[in-house]
């Protein structure tokens, strides 16, 4: 009996018409946007982030889906968060993201830390309105639409804190089987609230990078979405 959790069983993901291909940052190769890599193959080696690829988008297309105005909350069209930027993101739609209310938050005044740096105006996004208290709930959202829509079993993701506790959270509101890779280090409090927002923890006797060879490693073998950062 195969393997339901290899490779040849994952459905390839689905791509949106606003991306047109997917751009080496390193040596300028262009793949298909249906290409099943994460990396270019000119990355010179595993310690660096280069050959990381860029999404390429047919801004014609898009601009005959979305307008300036549709961006204002007061459009009638308005959706708040990052739903609200579907057609700039390479996700199918605002409806294929986690019912979570991610983005949107609020520029806080600083005047106080302002005068402190010499600066005329200060301020600061505050991101602890996320679901998951941290701006990488932004990249998990689109992580996750992206797994669902290539029918991925699982999201993995290695990590000591901030996104291990983002992809939980967003796999937790619809559902979706996970599994995260921890280091040795990691904080007993963030192995916690990924255990309560149900995510399979795996805890490494060993460092972060060794964390994420594995989760790595383990995405490879049995075909589950790599949400790494940095990958």
């Amino acid at each position: 009996m195969p393997n339901k959790f290899s490779p040849s069983n994952v459905t390839a993901t689905a791509v949106p018409q606003q991306v047109s291909a997917l751009r080496c940052l390193r040596c300028g190769k262009e793949y298909a946007p249906t290409a099943d890599i994460y990396v270019c193959p000119c990355r010179p080696n595993q310690g660096s982030d280069l050959g990381t690829l860029d999404v390429l988008y047919d801004y014609a297309y898009i601009q005959n889906q979305i307008s300036p105005p549709q961006l204002q909350q007061e459009h009638p069209d308005f959706t708040a968060g990052i739903a609200r930027y579907a057609a700039l993101l390479p996700i199918a739609g605002p409806t294929s993201l986690a019912p979570l209310a991610v983005g949107g938050t609020p520029l806080l005044s600083a005047p106080r830390l302002a005068a402190q740096l010499h600066l005329t105006t200060l301020h600061v996004k505050d991101d602890g309105r996320n679901p998951s208290g941290s701006l990488k709930d932004r990249a998990s959202a689109i992580a996750l639409s992206r797994a669902r829509a290539g029918g991925a079993p699982i999201v993995a993701t290695a990590s000591t804190g901030n996104a291990a506790a983002a992809l939980a959270s967003q796999c937790a509101a619809v559902g979706q089987s996970n599994v995260i890779f921890v280091p040795q280090r990691a904080p007993q409090a963030k192995i916690a609230q990924l255990l309560a927002y149900g995510s399979t923890v795996i805890a490494i006797d060993g460092s972060y990078d060794q964390a994420f060879d594995l989760c790595t490693q383990a995405c490879h073998t049995f075909g589950w979405y790599n949400r790494n950062t940095g990958y």
